[in-house]
């Protein structure tokens, strides 16, 4: 395995193992998110079943978080990652062996918390490449690229191998990810052991970082980010439907966004040395607060595409903006904690935020729900300016 100094020395290829290992796990995590629903309506289970599984997806990775950002910050980067790809290949192949409901409720609690558990550990890994600020921000437009890309290719993945080989040979397919995470994070060098702080790090808790009021600002700033995503998810079909838009113009929307996100994730790495870290927060949040007025004031398809593509450019160059500013704001070795409470934030709201959608959705309509959003990311915006740049 490569020396602590390599981490210096070659940057570029332990990013570029880092990217793979969190394609790797977010992938699996993905393909299962597909697989796993549809198991469970093939096993003639009714829509009550489905949510049980998709909300494993996010209760495990909230209550695993702080244990992972405090591994993180004790053990380095290869146990926690071992751990995430333990999780996610175990999940994999008990579906593989076995399909009910309560398999496939550990499969999806498995897999999400792999992909949980290994993203707070890479993400604060990758931050030890960066020696400054803009090198921070580069950094992590590269890691921004692997939810991207995963999202693309693990659920496409599933779904040709569920039509064509069956649900047990595509979790077994799916298992050869997080055991390529494995293969992958050899090339990650080792880090100097921080065991001084690593125990003044022990001794705290992880909610004493919430007193820095930058950060408190700053996971309000993410957790409306990730709530957005969720919204847009929920609320563009049913105003699509409301519009009378097909089901193939819906996927152009949705097309549009995730080429627009991805395409400015690859332009991120370029541009991080002309961009301010705060403009690009509150730049973002006004846009994405205006694309979410403007989404119900539209009828077309084509309209409502060029919409989603600023909204995937918004949203797209916010997430490294975010990931440099927590890293900036928090004592280096307590990065995992801080991770690990935005990740706790965020999937505490994935779980328990669409049900709140479905009641309001019934009750004032999807335009309502996107002109709410706005008005929260109007105040978020707010928020983001007054982010200090410095540690306190």
């Amino acid at each position: 395995m490569p020396s602590a100094a390599a981490l210096l020395r070659k940057p570029h290829a332990a990013l570029a193992a880092m990217l793979a290992c969190q394609v790797g796990l977010h992938a699996c995590a993905q393909g299962v998110r597909l697989a796993a629903p549809l198991n469970v309506l093939a096993l003639g289970r009714s829509a009550w079943s489905v949510g049980l599984v998709m909300t494993m997806f996010a209760v495990f990775p909230a209550l695993l978080a702080l244990p992972a950002g405090r591994l993180a910050d004790r053990r380095g980067y290869h146990l926690p990652v071992r751990i995430a790809a333990g999780c996610a290949l175990a999940g994999t192949l008990l579906a593989a062996a076995s399909q009910n409901l309560f398999t496939l409720c550990a499969t999806a609690a498995l897999s999400g918390a792999g992909s949980g558990f290994g993203m707070i550990a890479i993400q604060r890994s990758a931050s030890r490449l960066a020696t400054g600020d803009t090198e921070r921000l580069r950094v992590f437009s590269w890691i921004a690229l692997a939810p991207a890309i995963a999202g693309l290719f693990g659920p496409m993945l599933a779904g040709l191998l569920i039509d064509h080989a069956g649900f047990s040979s595509a979790f077994l397919v799916l298992a050869l990810l997080p055991a390529a995470t494995l293969l992958a994070a050899q090339a990650v060098p080792v880090e100097p052991p921080r065991a001084a702080a690593a125990q003044a790090a022990r001794k705290a808790s992880a909610f004493d970082l919430l007193r820095l009021a930058p950060l408190r600002r700053l996971l309000f700033v993410s957790w409306l980010v990730s709530l957005s995503w969720d919204v847009h998810g929920f609320a563009l079909p049913l105003l699509g439907v409301e519009r009378g838009l097909s089901a193939s113009a819906l996927g152009i929307v949705l097309a549009a966004y995730a080429v627009a996100s991805m395409s400015v994730r690859l332009l991120m790495p370029l541009l991080a040395g002309r961009l301010s870290r705060g403009t690009l927060l509150a730049a973002a949040l006004l846009l994405t607060c205006a694309v979410f007025a403007t989404y119900p004031l539209l009828r077309s398809a084509w309209a409502m595409a060029a919409c989603a593509a600023v909204l995937g450019v918004a949203l797209g160059m916010v997430q490294p903006a975010i990931m440099t500013t927590l890293h900036e704001l928090t004592p280096p070795e307590r990065h995992g904690e801080a991770l690990a409470l935005r990740s706790m934030a965020i999937h505490v709201s994935m779980a328990a935020m669409p049900l709140l959608f479905g009641v309001l959705g019934t009750a004032v309509g999807a335009p309502v729900l996107f002109w709410l959003m706005s008005a929260a990311l109007g105040a978020g915006s707010v928020q983001a300016l007054r982010i200090g740049p410095h540690r306190t």
